[in-house]
């Protein structure tokens, strides 16, 4: 088995990671803390295992292997991985490169155009609900 680097992409608090196992994915896992441990270099970093049921681990780590690279537990491979969710295409090509929350201004034509081309439908469930319980009396 080669051993794997990391993807340079660097795991923070709040961040998801999967779970290899052997080079095989087994499990996604929220980062919920990173913090020093006693030994040098080494951090304990808490996970929330987003699995049924909810469990919270807590692994002590090198920073290289908490961002990508391979280590070892009980003789197995393992590596973590930040997942990060793909961007669609075209999904943010009619967004301006600056926006109000920077401080910018959005050219008004430009907002007022893409607000009507992203009107979407809303549908109430409590009126979808109430129609269904209506057609059973």
């Amino acid at each position: 088995m080669s051993k794997k680097k990391g993807t340079g992409r660097v795991a923070e608090i709040k961040d998801i990671v999967l779970i290899y196992l052997e080079d095989a994915p087994v499990s996604f896992a929220r980062i919920e803390d990173i913090m020093p441990d006693r030994k040098k270099d080494w951090y304990q970093i808490r996970l929330l295992m987003l699995q049924i049921p909810l469990q919270v681990v807590t692994w002590i780590l090198k920073a290289e292997y908490i961002n990508g690279d391979d280590f070892f537990m009980n003789g197995k491979s393992i590596r973590l991985e930040k997942v990060e969710a793909p961007a669609l295409p075209g999904e943010h090509d009619d967004l301006p490169e600056t926006s109000p929350e920077n401080g910018k201004e959005i050219d008004a034509g430009e907002s007022a155009d893409s607000a009507e081309k992203n009107q979407g439908n809303i549908i109430s469930f409590f009126k979808r609900k109430n129609r269904g319980n209506s057609q059973k009396t």
